[in-house]
C-alpha cells in the first residue's frame, strides 16, 4: 500500500531539478570574470526523461528491442560553442540573471503545489475540520 500518490515523488524530483538548476546558474555568476570559464547548465531532457513513467511492451521474440528509460542522477553540462568575453569566458549575465528568476519563479510554485497537497493530507486526517 502507497501511503502517497506518485505526484509526491514527481514534485520531489521537480525540486530536486530545481535546486540543481539554482545552484548551477549561482556557480556560472560567481564566476563570471573568471578566464576561459565556460558556462554550465542542466539537461532538462533528463529531468523529463525520469518523471516519466516506463514504457511497457510486449515482446513476442528474443529479437525484439526491449523499452527502457533509464533513472540516473540530473546531467550538468557545459556549454562549449559559445564566447561573450575577450577573455574566453561564455557567461552571459543578464542571461543568467533571467534564468534565476524564471526558476526561482517555478521553484515557489512547486512549494505552493507541495503545500498545497499537504494542507489536503491534513485536512483529510482532522476528519475536515
Amino acid at each position: 500500500m502507497k501511503l502517497f500518490s506518485s505526484n509526491f515523488q514527481t514534485l520531489e524530483k521537480a525540486l530536486g531539478y530545481s535546486s540543481l538548476k539554482h545552484k548551477t546558474i549561482a556557480q556560472n555568476i560567481a564566476n563570471v570574470d573568471v578566464p576561459n570559464y565556460k558556462a554550465k547548465d542542466v539537461s532538462f531532457k533528463q529531468v523529463l526523461t525520469e518523471s516519466t513513467k516506463p514504457i511497457m511492451a510486449n515482446r513476442t521474440d528474443s529479437r525484439h528491442f526491449q523499452f527502457s528509460i533509464s533513472t540516473g542522477q540530473l546531467n550538468v553540462y557545459t556549454k562549449k560553442n559559445t564566447e561573450y568575453n575577450h577573455n574566453g569566458n561564455n557567461v552571459d549575465i543578464d542571461s543568467e540573471m533571467s534564468d534565476m528568476a524564471a526558476n526561482q519563479i517555478y521553484y515557489q510554485a512547486l512549494i505552493e503545489r507541495l503545500n498545497g497537497k499537504f494542507s489536503t493530507l491534513q485536512n483529510v486526517i482532522k476528519g475536515g475540520r
